[in-house]
């Protein structure tokens, strides 16, 4: 079962109008990149990444480092496979989004009827109120008392 983080905008906690985000290894983020981080809106983690992209290959043809760059443009990219699903629940916690919990479920669809489960929640019955009635009440007499113990109201 896959993990999902459900995140909530800011100001409608517990609307139901959450984000799940799934937690784990993309695929498409490894073989895409920066592709994945811009159709994610991460601008400023996709220009970094084509950045060293960039850097990487310069470096390898200009050094003589062809398999190196290769090499380390493939860990950047592992990178980003690895942890991208957190970048984006790190950048919507920077937006203001609130992590309202964790969902597992084998897919997404599920995740969402799962996650919709847990807000309808069924109201707790009213504690039944405890009046005393006046008419039931005993006298409360006060005197002199024999014995150990003082029972008023008993004669």
């Amino acid at each position: 079962m896959a993990s999902y983080v459900a995140m909530e905008p800011p100001g409608r906690a517990g609307s139901g109008e959450a984000v799940l985000v799934r937690d784990g290894f993309s695929w498409l983020a490894l073989l895409f990149s920066p592709l994945w981080l811009l159709w994610h809106s991460l601008w400023v983690e996709a220009l970094l990444v084509f950045a060293v992209f960039c850097l990487l290959a310069a470096l390898g043809e200009m050094a003589g480092f062809g398999v190196a760059g290769a090499a380390l443009i493939l860990l950047v990219s592992l990178f980003v496979g690895l942890e991208g699903q957190n970048l984006r629940v790190a950048a919507l916690r920077r937006r203001g989004w609130r992590e309202a919990g964790v969902v597992e479920a084998q897919r997404m669809a599920d995740g969402d009827i799962r996650y919709a489960a847990t807000l309808e929640t069924v109201p707790e019955p009213a504690a039944p109120a405890l009046v005393p009635d006046a008419a039931r009440a005993r006298q409360i007499t006060t005197g002199l008392a024999l014995g150990l113990s003082h029972n008023p109201g008993r004669s």
